[in-house]
């Protein structure tokens, strides 16, 4: 019945592709909070307007003050969150836009969700790889600090599971200088977008 109520529009994803001169995808950071992930995202993005690409970034903590600022930090509320950026990320990948999500996304069955909702052939996954020990030495925001006195319940790497993942597209290592993160993973969503081919 639901499908039923679908309004049918005429313009499609290919049709907004063709119009931007680029395709759409999903570029998904993640990786332990204090890792670089958003900072990694901004650079992408920078790089990729540089290029004149259409792009919009979802970050957690802007999500979380706004459109899921009703959920807290349980596993079930977690779930929920990433599953509400993923439909959201379907909605602008279907709109033609390169999208970069930048979310902890600290379970399997957190990224397999990603998945069925995107479909994994739509997303570039970028494992932002850095140790607990560095995130806590960051730890810009004071979270890991508060964490450790038992403040904040539910802290991915402190009280909260986070799994390393099984399949990835990209690795980003914190020892690497972020210019030349930046212009090997530019250079590989630009291929993935098919750019260069038009």
């Amino acid at each position: 019945m639901k499908n039923n109520l679908i309004f049918n529009y005429s313009l499609r994803r290919e049709d907004k592709e063709s119009q931007n001169n680029h395709s759409s995808i999903v570029v998904w950071f993640f990786g332990l909070s204090g890792s670089g992930k958003s900072t990694l995202c901004n650079s992408i993005e920078k790089s990729l307007f540089l290029k004149k690409i259409n792009t919009v970034i979802l970050d957690g903590d802007t999500l979380r003050n706004g459109l899921n600022n009703d959920l807290n930090f349980s596993e079930e509320d977690r779930n929920e969150n990433i599953r509400r950026v993923s439909e959201t990320s379907k909605i602008l990948l279907n709109n033609g836009v390169v999208t970069l999500c930048s979310f902890i996304t600290p379970l399997e069955k957190n990224r397999d969700l990603v998945n069925s909702i995107i479909g994994r052939e739509n997303i570039l996954w970028v494992f932002v790889d850095t140790p607990l020990d560095i995130c806590s030495k960051r730890d810009t925001k004071g979270l890991y600090k508060l964490a450790e006195k038992g403040e904040i319940d539910q802290f991915t790497g402190v009280s909260s599971l986070f799994e390393n993942p099984s399949n990835v597209d990209f690795i980003s290592d914190y020892k690497e200088n972020i210019k030349h993160v930046t212009e090997i993973l530019s250079n590989l969503i630009l291929k993935k977008i098919h750019l260069n081919d038009r």
